[in-house]
């Protein structure tokens, strides 16, 4: 079989099934990417023949407001399908095509290849309600937000209407879509590895000048970068409360200053120097420890000491972060939102708590530091084993989808 996968940060998404269909050798594997964002990646599996694409520019001043993403997209998907009848041109045609439609690759798939078995990634659909949109009323969105993200979602509808069948990597992600297509999709998350990722009861870090190992009272926090979307303005709230209960614990904040999701601060400054400054009360900075992005392996290491792990997101995509910091044996206390809910079930593989109440948050963490309730790291691990382990479970479902 001959497989073509296509995502502007590849490998994204499909770096394990990637690998799982180069290793097959009765399956030739191509990729395509952003030559950007490729010149930053290692080489995935030697058998994975990678193509480069320069991004195209997007949107202009002059372009409508809503509509300025859009053509963003339809300009990378034009370059996507030129690259496409190339390969065509050449004698190479693929029986399966894997993509991710965020970024537009995927408007035209069929256009070049339309025997070939198409299958995309809907990560999220949005709307003016139920998700994201209107739910942090300290970010209150306009009318021309609501309309804006309706306009936003014409790229993925377009895709999925050119799909043969569509991956969505949760339930309550894949119920994002309109009724009417999710027929058209299917369920299976990209997997984690647990044979990787699992409590270490040898792991130490060293942060700040202290080094920390399991059992020491260390609080984590963990985001791609530290953000509203991501709870980091009500987590950081709860310092000053969470300090005074338990006098002696250590906050480890991994993330960037940047933004992934939502709107940016106000310029000149980053949402960690926005809420460090906006604190009400005190805080013992010397406990609290800021150590930005990490490698992997680092990262892993924070989860595998952690004593109570805090995940708060609004309604939106689950993170990767979440699920590994399950796998390592940490107790996490995550917000009672939707994508958090399908996962933990309170007080039997994690606690919950109010995305937007810092003083309950910093009561559940300091009650989880104080009594840790039996069996629920233990329960946490065989939720990610039993639901999204790599090998045994999101793997063939993978292969299976893709028919390969």
């Amino acid at each position: 079989m001959r497989a073509l996968i296509i995502h502007q940060n590849f490998p994204g998404q499909f770096v394990h099934v990637a690998s799982a269909l180069a290793d097959n050798p009765q399956h030739e594997v191509v990729a395509i990417g952003d030559a950007r964002t490729l010149s930053k990646r290692p080489a995935v599996h030697p058998k994975i023949r990678v193509l480069a694409y320069e991004a195209p520019e997007g949107g202009s001043a002059s372009t409508h407001p809503y509509l300025r993403d859009h053509e963003g997209h339809v300009r990378r998907g034009q370059v996507v399908l030129r690259m496409l009848m190339q390969l065509k041109a050449s004698g190479w045609t693929p029986d399966l095509i894997l993509a991710h439609p965020g970024w537009g690759e995927g408007l035209f798939l069929k256009d070049a290849f339309p025997d070939a078995r198409v299958l995309q990634y809907f990560e999220y659909y949005y709307d003016s309600h139920g998700g994201d949109v209107g739910f942090d009323p300290e970010f209150p969105d306009t009318l021309d937000d609501c309309a804006r993200v309706r306009v936003k979602n014409a790229t993925q509808l377009i895709s999925l209407m050119g799909s043969d069948l569509g991956l969505s990597p949760t339930q309550w992600q894949k119920s994002r879509f309109p009724a009417l297509l999710q027929e058209k999709l299917r369920v299976v998350h990209e997997g984690v590895d647990t044979e990787r990722v699992k409590p270490d009861p040898q792991a130490w870090v060293q942060v700040g000048g202290h080094r920390f190992q399991p059992g020491d009272e260390v609080v984590t926090f963990v985001s791609r970068n530290l953000e509203p979307y991501r709870g980091f303005h009500n987590f950081m709230r709860a310092l000053p409360t969470l300090q005074a209960l338990r006098p002696k614990a250590h906050v480890v904040i991994v993330g960037g200053d940047d933004v992934s999701y939502g709107r940016r601060p106000p310029a000149g400054t980053t949402y960690r120097q926005l809420y460090c400054g906006q604190l009400a009360q005190p805080v013992d900075w010397s406990r609290v420890h800021f150590t930005g992005r990490l490698p992997y392996q680092d990262y892993l290491r924070v989860m595998q000491v952690s004593a109570a792990h805090v995940y708060l997101t609004v309604p939106f995509v689950l993170s990767w972060s979440m699920l590994e910091a399950m796998a390592a044996g940490c107790l996490v206390v995550g917000s009672a939102t939707a994508p958090v809910q399908e996962v933990i079930t309170h007080g039997e593989n994690g606690l919950l708590t109010d995305f937007f109440d810092p003083q309950a948050i910093a009561r559940t963490v300091a009650q989880a530091l104080a009594e840790p309730p039996p069996g629920v790291r233990e329960a946490a691990r065989r939720t990610v084993v039993e639901r999204y382990d790599l090998r045994s479970v999101c793997l063939p479902q993978w292969i299976g989808l893709l028919g390969a």
